[in-house]
């Protein structure tokens, strides 16, 4: 089983981006999602580094209500 977060593409530097996540800003890897057109603004599923999926805005909301809740009843 793996784990995809999802992140904020805040800035792109050919295949590299600076993503955030809850306040946390990390470097990523764009080179799976090389075929399609991202700007800084884009939410992506990031797993290990690497971008792997462009997602909705809406669906990165969902899923980090569903993580915020997971954690919540683990803290």
């Amino acid at each position: 089983m793996c784990l995809a977060i999802p992140m904020q593409i805040k800035a792109i530097d050919g295949f590299s981006a600076v993503c955030e996540a809850k306040g946390i800003e990390r470097d990523v890897s764009l080179f799976m999602l090389q075929a399609d057109a991202l700007v800084a603004g884009d939410h992506v599923l990031v797993h290990v580094g690497y971008a792997i999926q462009k997602i909705p805005p809406e669906e990165a909301a969902a899923t980090w209500e569903l993580l915020d809740e997971v954690l919540a009843q683990h803290a």
